[in-house]
């Protein structure tokens, strides 16, 4: 009670009694979420303190702890290493592959001329991308760098690559890939600024705007005799607007500089369970060993009798027997000796259903089931697939961020540097923006999504093309990640070879399209009843 209500109190007890009642009941109003997911009475939240803080202060400065961690569960954690090839493997498998989509209309080209126009750039394409010189390192073509840069932007949280042009003999083009580790993109020597321009490497102007990366030559934590200097990239020419770096990374948060790991929200879970399924396999090996212990009665008896085991006496400085665990080890008894025999109940029962309850939860947040995280199928066919058209939500999710944000800008620059020199004929590629853009367009198509039923989903996808809400094209690479047009040019060939050899006629050309569906011809029948 206050000093104005302890007055009152003095002069009118009644009226000092209703302003503290009054005031109780104020207290006692829902007052929305400080009742509830903000309340500091209630027991249940009083001892949750929590800090709100800045991306600096929650993200950045943690991202080289995060980064560490999560290539150490890589390293070592199978569930982790799993998790993170799964979701590799289903993005980009073997690469995502360019399919020119040009506006023709636009340009005011004919379908056929498009199409010419499209197969040739795809020509040019394959040329330098299938060639292990559109790396820098002269290591990998481009498809894997697109496995490369994924798995390294998932275990460290980004990736980044510059684009240097470099010629090379038999080569028509100089564009290279340059993968650079997370690591390098870093404060030169450690540098602090207390103005947060330059966080973690990556720096910024008064508007906000990521304007330059700075790099070192040599990985931060490497043992080097030699000091190490870093470069100063910025992200876009100057004077042409080109892309210098390109920055593979998901942001969670606004104003966010660098990426952060995926695993990091599991980092705890994957590294305990790591270790109980390291204390259980070696609790199993332990039970797997039949080996006796000798209990004496005699407390004067400095050793057991003598040891017999087919693995070979360990001696220590001293020449003192050490004895250990071995298979079929036995040990003879002496005077006033029993055995006792080692039982540590293992394998545990309950070990399977504990790692099935966790990898559930460590898939939700990875947003893989955790029937395909353990690559475990046991359920009903509805509920396998399910299963994977959730996880299929997040890997089309995925592959259109990679393809946006790896794939096309690499494209675009090809395309620029092939017009330029002539090889492809775009008119008005360098003078209209709009013009560019219908150039560009593609599509980028990867791995298929594989089929638990093949009848079921091939009907799916005839269904689907028939209905026009998908074409021949994009099913014959979702189906089996093939070329339609290729597909059907040999089928022409194959059609014309077999009518030849009198194997088929033209009378029975017929395809599954024209038969019709028993359920469906049912259905009919019942509404013409």
């Amino acid at each position: 009670m206050n000093v104005l209500d302890k007055a009152i109190g003095y002069v009118s007890p009644n009226t000092a009694l209703k302003r503290e009642v009054a005031r109780q009941k104020i207290k006692m109003i829902n007052s929305g979420y400080g009742e509830h997911g903000a309340s500091s009475k209630k027991k249940s939240l009083v001892g949750w303190l929590i800090r709100s803080s800045s991306v600096l202060e929650d993200i950045e400065q943690n991202i080289p702890k995060l980064r560490g961690r999560s290539r150490d569960l890589y390293m070592g954690a199978p569930l982790a290493t799993g998790a993170l090839k799964t979701i590799r493997t289903n993005v980009v498998g073997s690469g995502l592959r360019l399919n020119a989509q040009i506006d023709y209309e636009y340009l005011g080209m004919t379908l056929e001329e498009a199409d010419a126009w499209e197969t040739k750039v795809e020509r040019e394409f394959n040329l330098w991308a299938e060639s292990i010189h559109c790396d820098a390192q002269r290591m990998n073509n481009f498809y894997e760098l697109q496995q490369l840069a994924l798995i390294s932007q998932l275990m460290s949280g980004d990736c980044l690559a510059t684009l240097p042009l470099i010629p090379r003999v038999y080569m028509p083009y100089d564009l290279r890939i340059n993968i650079i580790e997370a690591d390098r993109v870093c404060n030169p020597n450690n540098y602090i600024d207390f103005d947060n321009k330059i966080v973690n490497g990556v720096e910024i102007n008064t508007y906000g705007e990521v304007v330059a990366y700075h790099i070192a030559q040599k990985h931060p934590g490497t043992v080097m005799l030699s000091k190490n200097k870093w470069v100063r990239v910025r992200k876009f020419g100057e004077r042409t607007g080109r892309p210098n770096v390109i920055h593979l990374m998901e942001s969670e948060r606004p104003e966010q500089r660098r990426g952060v790991p995926i695993l990091a929200p599991v980092i705890e879970s994957l590294k305990q369970l790591t270790r109980y399924t390291e204390a259980e396999l070696m609790a199993a090996v332990i039970s797997g060993m039949y080996t006796v212990f000798i209990k004496t009665e005699s407390p004067d008896t400095e050793a057991p009798g003598q040891y017999v085991s087919p693995v070979d006496q360990l001696e220590d400085d001293d020449d003192n027997i050490n004895y250990e665990l071995g298979n079929g080890a036995i040990v003879a008894l002496g005077e006033n000796e029993s055995i006792d025999i080692s039982n540590p109940a293992r394998p545990n029962v309950a070990f399977d259903g504990f790692v099935s309850s966790m990898c559930k939860q460590i898939g939700s947040a990875l947003e893989v089931p955790y029937e395909l995280l353990l690559k475990h199928f046991s359920a009903s066919y509805s509920a396998s697939r399910a299963s994977l058209l959730e996880a299929w939500k997040m890997f089309r999710m995925r592959r259109s961020w990679m393809a946006n944000d790896f794939c096309q800008p690499i494209y675009e620059e090809f395309l620029a540097e092939a017009i330029s020199k002539g090889r492809i004929s775009a008119p008005g590629f360098f003078t209209d923006p709009l013009a560019r853009k219908a150039y560009c367009t593609a599509e980028w198509n990867g791995p298929s999504q594989g089929q638990i039923d093949p009848l079921k989903e091939v009907n799916a996808a005839s269904k689907r093309v028939a209905e026009g809400f998908s074409t021949r094209t994009k099913e014959t690479v979702e189906l089996g990640n093939g070329d339609f047009f290729r597909n059907n040019r040999l089928r022409i060939v194959e059609e014309k070879l077999r009518r030849e050899g009198g194997l088929t006629s033209d009378n029975s050309n017929s395809t599954d399209e024209d038969t019709e569906d028993p359920d469906e011809t049912d259905i009919n029948e019942i509404v013409r009843r």
